[in-house]
């Protein structure tokens, strides 16, 4: 039996906690084989993004012919995609897609770098937007595209709503950028996840109290594309991912002198009793 194929459109992390590298490895443990076309390569570690250099627009798109023309894709999703030629390279290639696409919209590193151009934004939000299946953005990444703040549940469910809007299909609006609910013992995180065919969900779990935490976005983003290739509706593949990232959360490295990434093994070191 092959594994459903998957695909990553991101930027590469030299720390390998985020992007391409975090995506191929949550692939990876979710019984999935990995694709990737690499939008950007940034230096990177723990503690800051030092470096991006970008390939043309050609390349990103023949990396990408490259893939759709030879393997069997089950599902896809998209990181960063740092600029307005380069979506538009993306959005051409994805644009007759047969496989649902996870969006994750990555505009700004966990260490304060810019990973989207500004101007890329209304790109972003014209071509990206409409392809997706699921758009995945934390608080600050909603407040940006929806153009409003977000200092509520009630607002959350607007900006999701205005997103659905602009394109989306569905928007899981995570709830880590925002203050953990709860007493202090037992805080919790809520994710909402907003449809357009009317399903509104809240998925609420313990929060972990760890600084590290890099690329949970990707890894969470990752892991919903790969149960959507292995079949599982969207409610349950975002639940299926919510798990495997909190798993990996709280098994997660303390790596580097800063903010340490999760651990994508965290599952199979469990199975072999030493996680």
């Amino acid at each position: 039996m092959q594994p459903p194929c998957v695909l990553t459109v991101a930027g590469s992390d030299s720390g390998g906690g985020a992007g391409i590298q975090a995506d191929l490895k949550t692939f990876m443990m979710q019984g999935c084989y990995g694709l990737s076309a690499i939008t950007a390569l940034t230096a990177q570690n723990t503690r800051a993004v030092t470096a991006i250099e970008a390939p043309s627009p050609g390349f990103v798109a023949a990396q990408l012919r490259a893939v759709l023309d030879d393997f069997p894709i089950r599902a896809a999703k998209t990181g960063m995609l740092f600029s307005a030629p380069i979506i538009e390279a993306v959005a051409d290639a994805l644009a007759d897609k047969d496989f649902p696409l996870v969006v994750d919209p990555v505009c700004v590193a966990q260490s304060g770098a810019r990973l989207l151009l500004p101007e890329a934004v209304a790109a972003l939000i014209a071509r990206i937007l409409p392809l997706a299946d699921l758009l995945t953005p934390n608080r600050h990444e909603a407040e940006l595209l929806a153009g409003m703040a977000i200092n509520s549940p009630a607002e959350a469910r607007t900006a999701a709503v205005r997103l659905l809007a602009l394109g989306a299909k569905a928007v899981l609006l995570k709830g880590g950028h925002f203050e953990a609910s709860g007493d202090p013992g037992r805080a919790l995180v809520t994710d909402l996840l907003v449809t357009g065919q009317g399903l509104v969900r809240e998925y609420v779990r313990p929060h972990v109290p760890t600084r590290n935490t890099h690329g949970t976005g990707c890894t969470l983003s990752a892991a919903i594309a790969a149960h959507l290739a292995r079949g599982k509706a969207l409610p349950e593949a975002v639940e299926a991912g919510r798990d495997y990232l909190q798993e990996a959360l709280l098994a997660a490295y303390d790596l580097g002198r800063g903010d340490g990434p999760v651990n994508h093994l965290a599952p199979y070191l469990r199975l072999l009793g030493e996680a």
